[in-house]
Formats: structure tokens, sequence, C-alpha cells
């Protein structure tokens, strides 16, 4: 026992023992912490030499982390353990900000936190998916952690537990100064802005570039974290009387007899655009049912708020005809929508008779879908627990097939109409998972440039959306021989996560990944009609499908319908530069800005102009209880 305390003194580390040589080692530290994290940073505004040019950039960057230093080491007196701990925890910030820009094309946000109370929610398995293959990171991580268990054991304390109180003050003063920093306190706007730093408010990757990861976390989540945009219920006054004699018009069209109106299934498939819209497949065929179906209904390009992921963004837009360019601080609707009644769709159709059924195969709680559907309206969520126990598989998540199958056993032939709304999951990245039929995939040819990971991957999504695509002429031939009338609506939430394949091939129309537009396809499968070519935005979607079932009774959705030719291009994934818009657009795009925010809150029908338009959006039960349900009806499970 002597001789381990022996050489556990003999080889400690050795401190400077005067005060001037401990706060000059204290400062060599803080300056190397400043250094490091530029040098992990890896961006130009943010490199180690521009401590010498342009200080505040790399400080700016490397503050929290020297705060998180700080109080450690009035905690534990240990000057390197400290500043070693909170280095490699930003470290490991890094090292996910890495996967998303490698996955997704974008750095973090400060939403993206909310990702973390998802892991206990069934999104473990989902995003564990992305980590990396490699066994190198791991053990980085290791040899890390094993540091700073050596630093503990070994470093002797830089200065003695007793200090009368300073430390104690020491401790509060950095653990407020770092609370109110990480909180998004406004005291931090006047140094975190884009005066003194530099911060792009379309783009996290610009802003990321000149000025560090943690700086734009921080300017993003102060500058736009609190902010909340106010509504001008003058302004929507004055547009609503510029629209009111076309929206009385629309409003009047001839409505669906309540014997009539059709079935309606929507398919949101995942991550589904055609790749002939890639450079190098322009002569290919790898969606055949798609064209097809196109050529018989309304289709066109879907613009989508979304790009790689946040399946959730395209899906709220969809279900409640909300555009999330009006609710800057929402970037994942579903965990932050605090209203246990949102105005949606669903209950347009719920006051219509409908029986509302949302269908998904994955864990119910995964992007708090339970609680967000119950919210939107719907009776009742068929979720994984709920499809059979034998329903296919292919690669890492259910087959398209099986909720082909899921939504014919939904589907009855009498009662009240059914509204159905699926979302796929087959497609879903990762595309590094060996599907069901590895021969059919390898099968896939790949334009010349790409290779290793990115041919496979490639090739793994085009495997996928093949699938996607069959189904949708399955589940169009079966809906066909129905003897109830019933509209087919399908679209994609939002492009793969292809990013490199992007950047080598490139796309037709010379656009970039982040504002290339999807597809979308409105079909009446057993009464094919002409094909018409329409752009819109997801957030349209509702308004359109209503309008052709012969339900025109929500103004709010007239009204969208009324603007699709001036704002539809306005919708973009976060981040992507938005394109020059007239004076005109930009009024229209203000004061609608007011309209939704008005709707959100279930407060437009009060500024209805004119008693018969009022009459007539009267019956949109914007935050109205759901209307009672029909005998039978389930209620929203898991």
């Amino acid at each position: 026992m002597l001789f381990r305390s022996r050489t556990a003194m003999t080889t400690r580390l050795a401190l400077p023992q005067s005060r001037l040589a401990r706060l000059a080692l204290l400062v060599a530290v803080a300056i190397l912490f400043v250094l490091l994290t530029g040098l992990i940073d890896g961006h130009k505004g943010v490199a180690p030499l521009r401590l010498l040019i342009q200080p505040k950039f790399p400080l700016a960057n490397a503050l929290p982390g020297l705060l998180l230093g700080g109080l450690l080491l009035l905690l534990s007196r240990r000057l390197l353990w400290s500043f070693g701990l909170a280095y490699l925890l930003q470290a490991v910030l890094y090292g996910v900000n890495a996967l998303k820009v490698e996955n997704l094309g974008t750095p973090l946000m400060p939403a993206d936190f909310r990702m973390v109370g998802q892991l206990r929610k069934g999104g473990f398995h989902l995003l564990a998916g992305y980590l990396p293959h490699s066994p190198w990171p791991y053990l980085a991580l290791l040899a890390g952690l094993a540091a700073i268990i050596a630093l503990w054991h070994f470093e002797p304390p830089l200065f003695a537990r007793r200090t009368r109180g300073k430390r104690l003050v020491g401790g509060a003063v950095l653990a407020v100064t770092l609370g109110s920093l990480l909180a998004g306190s406004s005291a931090w706007a006047g140094f975190y802005n884009g005066r003194t730093l530099w911060l792009e408010p379309w783009s996290a990757a610009s802003t990321t570039i000149h000025s560090g990861l943690v700086s734009s976390l921080l300017m993003f989540h102060i500058q736009y974290g609190h902010a909340k945009r106010k509504a001008d219920p003058a302004a929507v006054k004055q547009l609503l009387a510029q629209n009111e004699p076309a929206l009385q018009q629309h409003m009047q069209m001839p409505a669906t007899p309540a014997s009539a109106l059709p079935d309606i299934v929507v398919i949101q498939s995942e991550s589904f655009f055609d790749p002939a819209n890639l450079r190098g497949y322009e002569r290919t065929d790898f969606t055949p049912n798609l064209r097809r179906l196109q050529a018989e209904g309304t289709s066109g390009p879907l613009y989508v708020p979304t790009f790689g992921g946040g399946t959730i963004r395209t899906e709220f837009e969809v279900l409640t005809g909300l555009s999330l360019r009006y609710f800057e601080d929402m970037q994942f609707p579903y965990l932050q929508m605090n209203r246990k009644l949102v105005p949606s769709m669903v209950r347009a159709l719920n006051a219509r008779g409908y029986e509302t059924v949302a269908i998904h195969g994955n864990d119910p709680a995964f992007w708090n879908r339970t609680t967000a559907f119950k919210a939107l309206g719907f009776d009742r969520f068929v979720s994984r627990a709920q499809f059979p126990a034998n329903a296919a598989m292919d690669g890492k998540y259910m087959a398209d097939s099986a909720m082909t199958d899921e939504i014919m056993d939904q589907l009855k032939d009498s009662g009240p109409p059914q509204f159905l709304f699926a979302i796929s999951i087959e497609a879903h990245g990762p595309y590094d998972v060996e599907p069901a039929n590895t021969a059919e995939r390898d099968a896939i040819h790949v334009p010349a440039g790409i290779e290793g990971k990115e041919k496979l991957e490639l090739q793994d999504y085009i495997y996928h959306i093949q699938h996607a695509d069959h189904e949708l002429g399955r589940l169009a031939a079966l809906l066909a021989k129905r003897s109830r009338p019933t509209l087919l609506l399908f679209y994609g939430d939002h492009l793969p996560a292809l990013t490199n394949v992007y950047h080598t091939l490139g796309f037709v129309d010379g656009g970039n990944m982040l504002s290339e537009p999807g597809t979308w396809l409105l079909v009446d499968p057993a009464h094919p009609g002409k094909a018409v070519h329409e752009d819109i935005a997801s957030w349209m979607l509702p308004g359109k499908l209503l309008d052709t079932a012969g339900i025109h009774d929500d103004a709010y959705f007239a009204l969208t319908q009324l603007l699709v030719p001036q704002l539809a291009r306005l919708t973009r994934a976060p981040g992507a530069p938005l394109s020059d818009e007239s004076s005109g657009q930009q009024q229209v795009d203000t004061d609608m800005a007011s309209v939704a925010l008005l709707r959100m809150k279930g407060k437009l029908n009060k500024l209805m102009p004119a008693p018969a338009t009022t009459t007539i959006i009267a019956g949109n039960a914007q935050n109205a209880e759901p209307p009672a349900a029909s005998p039978g009806k389930a209620k929203l499970a898991r």
C-alpha cells in the first residue's frame, strides 16, 4: 500500500508553485483551448491564425467551452482535467455535426437538440443507423476518456481547497454566465449577432463557415430561438378584401353531395424523387408507374421545407396547410406544437363526416406522432404494433408492400367516407443496409464518377424507390377496382441525403440539392383524366386535395389555392437561398404570414370582412372541438 502511494506521488504531474506561474499556465491553457477549438472546427473564420488577425471570431466560438472549463476548474481544482473534459465534450458536438453534414448536407441547428428526447421514444434504432461504421471515431473517444480518467488520478490541484469563498463566488458567476449563454439570453445579443460576427439568416451552413459551429448555434438560438412573429390584423383584412370576389366564387363552386364524397388515400413516400432528374440518369425510367399515372392526373414539382430528413416538416405542412416559412421558431413542429387542437385538413374532413386514419409502420412515439395526430384530429393511428406480425421487411425498415396491404385492409366498402394518411419508411436512410434482394440492387446502373460507398448508397436508394413506384402502381390498380370513388395523392417528403452524389452528378435543371423540388401526383385511379402539370408547395396540397374532392367550405384552404402562382416556389429547405421576390410577392408573402399565425391561433374568423365570407369560413372549426365521432369509430390508438 505504501509502495503504491509513493509511486502515485512520484508519477503525479508537476505544476508550478508560484501564483504568477499558475496564472500564466491558466492563460496558456485557455489560449491553447481557443486554438484547438478553431482547429477542430476547421472553417476559415475561426482558424487558429485568426486569433492574431480577428480574435473575436475564434474567441466567440470557444467561449462556451472556456466557461465550462473554468467552472469545472473551480469545482475540481484540476486545470488540465477541466479543460480536457470541456474539449472532449466539444469534440463530441463537432462529431455529431460532422455526421449531420455528411448525411443531410446542413450543420447542426438549435432545434436539433430536441432530438435527444427522441432517443428514448423509439428513435435510437433509426438515428443509430447514421453512426460511423469505422472503429476509429470510437477508439478516439475511448482514448479521450482514458486521458480524462488519467488526468483525474494523476493531476495535482492547481490551488488550495479553501479559498475563503472565492471558489464559491467565482463558480456562481461562471455558472450564471454559462447558463445565460446556453439559454439564449438577450443579454448576449449584442455580441452574438450578424454585425459583430457573421450571420446569414437564410443559411446555417454559410454562417458556420464564417463564424464557427458554436457561434452559429448561439447566434441562431439568441436571434431566433425566442423570436415570435406577430400577426398584423390590418394586413390580413387587406389581403382578404383584395381576394374576396375570387374567394367567394371559389367557395360557391358546386360541392360534392355527402353521399358521393370520395374516399381519400394519401401516400407520403419516404425520400421519393425521380432519379431521372439527376445527370447521367436522364434516359432512365426507374419510376414507370409514376409516369403512367402522371399522364392520367395532376402532377408536377413539389417544393418542400426540408432536405434529407425532417420528414415531419413536410408532413406538418401537408396536414395543416400552414407554411413553416411563417413559423421560424418551429423547426420540428410535432416536438414543438403546444396546442391541443391544431387546425388541419383532417379536421376539415372530420367536419364532413370522414373517418380519419393515419398509418405508419414505425414506433408511434417517434417524432411525437401519437400526441401530434391527436392534436391534428385523427380518429385512429395504425402504427407498427397494429401491423401483422409477419409484415414484410426490406433492408432496415418495413417494406412498402406491407403498407399497401394495410391500406387495403383499412378501406371499407360501406360506412362513412374515409381519409387514410399513410407514411412509408422503406426508403429511409441511411442507404448502407443490405436489402432483401442484393442481386436486384447490384444490377442497378450507376453513372461514371460514382464509386465506392456513394455507389452502394445510390444503388440502395434506387432499389427502394423502385419498390415505392411498384407499390404506387399496385395501389392505384387496387383502388381502381373499388366500388367506391377514391382519390389518390402521392408525394415525396424530401430528397434523400445523397449529398456526394448530387455534388458529383448535378441536376438536369442546374439546381442545387437544397432547392431541388420533389414530385407529387393527384389522380382518380378509376376515372383517368388528362395530364395536368402544376408547380405546388407542400403546404398548398391540402387545399388542392379538398378542391378535387369537392369540399370548398374552408376559406383558408381556398385562399391558399388562389395564391399558388405567387407563393409556391418560395418554399425551400432550411439553408436554401430564396429566389428574388418581386415587391408584390414580398407583400403577399408578408400578409400570408399574418394569416397563417392567426389561423394557428384560431383567430382568423374574426377578421373576415363580409358576413357572407364569415358565414362560409365559420364551418372550418379552426379551433373548436372536433365533431362527435360516428358510431363505431375507434379512438386514436398507439
